[in-house]
């Protein structure tokens, strides 16, 4: 791909999932969504051939927009966990996978068909998300008998459970609790 169209295509991608943020916000507000590709192109700063020419159908988009927002989180672990404190380190890269699943609620439908069909699986998330979490943990004030695998399940458990009316304060304090658990204390592993 000539360094024009991967340019394009990067602010193609770009401003879907900013717009794809809009969009969370808006459907915790109640309004109804629908990812516009027209203001995706506006937002790119692209007409929407071009769109088109990189992505032939929404769902490529998508999950384009998917993978790039994963690979950011994930690859975003290792200097995290390297720089200050390894709790809050991990605190703040959880706040960021938070924002991570905002965004994907915006994709709805169009998320859960592509899971169905394949073309993004949650094993491949969660192996990501565990390899992410691994950098942390290495940490010497964490727990040695935690795996990073339970750490990502308790992640999504704490989204899935937090009440609706308080989602994202809710998950937040989940979160911390999770991370104080992940502390060694006096006599543990």
């Amino acid at each position: 791909m000539r360094a024009d169209a991967a340019r394009k295509r990067e602010q193609v991608v770009s401003a879907a999932g900013a717009e794809l943020v809009d969009l969370a916000v808006a459907a915790r507000d109640g309004e109804p969504v629908r990812l516009s590709l027209d203001r995706v192109a506006a937002r790119a700063g692209v007409g929407i051939a071009t769109l088109y020419r990189h992505f032939p159908t929404r769902e490529a988009l998508l999950e384009a927009v998917y993978r790039h927002e994963l690979t950011r989180l994930c690859d975003a672990a290792p200097s995290m966990a390297a720089s200050g404190s390894a709790d809050e380190a991990l605190l703040a890269w959880m706040h960021r996978y938070l924002d991570f699943v905002d965004s994907k609620r915006a994709m709805g439908v169009n998320l859960r068909a592509m899971v169905a069909s394949g073309a993004i699986t949650q094993s491949d998330t969660r192996a990501r998300l565990t390899e992410a979490v691994a950098h942390f943990l290495q940490a010497p004030i964490f727990r040695t008998d935690v795996q990073p695998g339970d750490v990502v399940a308790a992640m999504a458990g704490a989204v899935i459970a937090a009440d609706p009316d308080q989602q994202r304060a809710q998950t937040e304090r989940l979160l911390v609790l999770l991370v104080d658990g992940l502390r060694r204390r006096s006599g543990s592993r």
